[in-house]
């Protein structure tokens, strides 16, 4: 009765005495397969919806599984692990949404490459690009502009790059050839760490070095502190 119950219930298919004794492995024959069956259903715990179709779970069936047959400790254990798994997803994504909507922020605020890395992802999420691009040193220099794309597109390098420039929550400002990367010297960098419960990583701005540094500065730290608020 468990196999034909736990079988029914992940398949909604009538069961029938050969897929028990295949899938569950059972120790018996098929004739005592087929007569257990044939006893459980003059027993009212199983019926035959269909004509030489298998059987499925009455009522009554169901709560002899209930009462007598479940493995609640069992099922007490994965229940937990895919609460826990499911509340980790759920919260990671709650995290990435709040980076994002930061990253949106400072987009808007400045007109440069508003950038964050994502947790658990070691990537970069980037906003503002055609921002930069209308600015006059990338607009006369499409060679610049297609370099500074390539590094954010690539992503893992940037963000290696920005591990060995040993950055912390503080913002710092890295001008020209500051920032280690040569495919973008003729950009400067203003980048900082974000942290948020279990999860950081860094966000900050990329354009050129002709940018007003003491407001972009100030800028991604009223940006980090409206991330580090948000919930």
């Amino acid at each position: 009765l468990k196999a034909i119950i736990q079988h029914f219930i992940g398949t909604a298919e009538p069961v029938g005495s050969k897929t028990v004794l295949i899938k569950y492995n059972l120790n018996v024959s098929p004739a005592t397969i087929r007569n257990d069956m044939a006893t459980l259903e003059s027993e009212g715990l199983i019926s035959q919806p269909h004509t030489s179709a298998g059987r499925i779970p009455t009522e009554k069936g169901y709560r002899m599984y209930i009462e007598k047959l479940a493995d609640y400790k069992k099922a007490e254990k994965i229940a937990k692990a895919n609460i826990k798994k499911i509340r980790q997803r759920v919260e990671r994504d709650r995290v990435q949404q709040r980076v994002y909507d930061a990253v949106a922020l400072l987009a808007q605020a400045i007109p440069n490459v508003s950038f964050a890395s994502i947790p658990e992802n070691r990537r970069t999420f980037y906003l503002g690009v055609s921002n930069m691009l209308k600015q006059p040193e990338f607009i006369n220099s499409p060679l610049q502009a297609s370099h500074v794309m390539e590094v954010l597109e690539e992503g893992t390098y940037f963000l290696e790059t920005m591990d060995e420039l040993e950055i912390d929550e503080e913002p710092r400002i890295f001008i020209g050839k500051e920032n280690l990367l040569p495919q973008i010297d003729s950009c400067s960098l203003i980048v900082g760490k974000y942290k948020i419960e279990d999860y950081e990583g860094y966000i900050g701005l990329l354009g050129p070095t002709r940018m007003p540094y003491a407001f972009n500065f100030a800028t991604l730290k009223e940006v980090q502190k409206i991330l580090k608020k948000s919930k």
